[in-house]
């Protein structure tokens, strides 16, 4: 399944209304949600950090293409649902919060790891740009390398194993050759999450 496309088609605007104001990460904050919860329109909209317009139209994109029902206990996901999440979980296994550290670049930290992408990554600019247009500070993408995680960047020399939340990273994530782990930083842990997704997702590439 073609996730990538899948989703991104729910975000754009249609004529003649104006672009939604919701964004890929908050399809997938939702997504994640609705896997393990029942949860409301209203219950939502305070989980997302968006308004209740922006979440009505959200939850009736997902409805009108088949991705989630909805009952008088709230939002649940479709089996399509349920197989376009299992493939977004492939890609992006697992997420953790890290403190304030040398590697990353606020108090409030959300690392994800991305399965097998690191043939993607160039200097890791346009995660740090797509992390600050979702409202993060920016972000640090790290890849792993011959067995170690490294950043790909001019900064090779850097020490990444003397960090204080390598460990955490390794232990908590568990990366694999050619994974990528990528670190949402932000002033509050929802905008460094979706730093992070916003990051990870320009990964992604049309087949995926």
């Amino acid at each position: 399944m073609n996730v990538k496309k899948a989703l991104e088609v729910l975000i754009k605007g249609k004529a003649p209304g104006p672009s939604p104001s919701f964004q890929i990460f908050h399809m997938i904050k939702t997504l994640e949600l609705i896997s393990y919860l029942h949860v409301g329109r209203g219950m939502l909209a305070n989980k997302l950090g968006i308004g209740k317009g922006a979440t009505r139209t959200l939850v009736e994109r997902l409805k009108e293409a088949k991705i989630i029902s909805i009952s008088k206990s709230g939002c649940s996901l479709t089996k399509k649902g349920e197989e376009i999440w299992k493939e977004v979980k492939k890609i992006f296994p697992s997420k953790i919060q890290l403190e304030k550290s040398d590697l990353t670049l606020s108090n409030c930290n959300v690392a994800v790891l991305v399965k097998a992408k690191a043939d993607k990554i160039k200097l890791g600019m346009e995660q740090r740009d797509a992390a600050f247009l979702a409202g993060a500070k920016g972000a640090t993408t790290l890849i792993m390398k011959k067995e170690k995680l490294v950043m790909p960047s001019i900064d090779a020399d850097i020490n990444i194993e003397s960090s204080v939340v390598h460990g955490k990273i390794v232990s908590s994530l568990k990366p694999n050759e050619g994974d990528v782990i990528v670190i949402g930083s932000a002033d509050t842990w929802d905008k460094a999450e979706y730093g992070a997704i916003a990051a990870a997702w320009t990964l992604l590439n049309n087949n995926d």
